[in-house]
Parts: C-alpha cells; sequence; structure tokens
C-alpha cells in the first residue's frame, strides 16, 4: 500500500529507540521512550490559501525531521510503523 498524504501532512518513517545509554546501559523494552527523530517518506502538495493556491512544504523525501513526543497519528502499514504529522508538528530538519 502507498500512502499519500493530503494537504500539509508529512509520512515520517521513525528511527529505531535506542537500546543503550551513553553510558553503556542496556535498556528494556519498558525503558525505551518514544523516537522523536524520523525520515520523510511522503510529503502532501501544501496547504491551500484562501487566494487558491498551494503553500509548498518545507520538507521533502529523504528529509530527516525532529518532531514533537505526541504530535501526529501513528498508523502501520504492511508491518511497517509510520507516523502522519501536519507540517507544523515538525520541530526541525536535521542537517
Amino acid at each position: 500500500m502507498k500512502l499519500n498524504p493530503l494537504d500539509d501532512r508529512v509520512v515520517v518513517e521513525p528511527m529505531e529507540a535506542e537500546e543503550v545509554t551513553a553510558g553503556g546501559i542496556v535498556l528494556p523494552d519498558a525503558a525505551k521512550e518514544k523516537p522523536q527523530r524520523g525520515t520523510v517518506v511522503a510529503v502532501g502538495p501544501g496547504r491551500l490559501l484562501d487566494s487558491g493556491d498551494r503553500c509548498p512544504v518545507a520538507v521533502e523525501v529523504g528529509d530527516e525531521v525532529l518532531y514533537g513526543k505526541y504530535g501526529g497519528t501513528d498508523i502501520e502499514v504492511d508491518g511497517t510503523e509510520y507516523k502522519i504529522l501536519r507540517e507544523s508538528d515538525i520541530l526541525a530538519k536535521v542537517v
């Protein structure tokens, strides 16, 4: 199945949660935090303005982004976890 987001929405594939801390401690599944970083896999055409034009989205497919911990909607497609976010839920691009 292919996802095609609408308006200013972006589909992001979250990165895996880290299993080992910086100090070398192995974390069990229950202690892992939800990832807040991921790769953009699909981008909508942009928000529709009052003039009828579309405002382009600031991210592109393949960009690595940071987003809020509780932002967006989690979905699963063909066994892969994705997050659908509005462009405003994205905090930054990783350069």
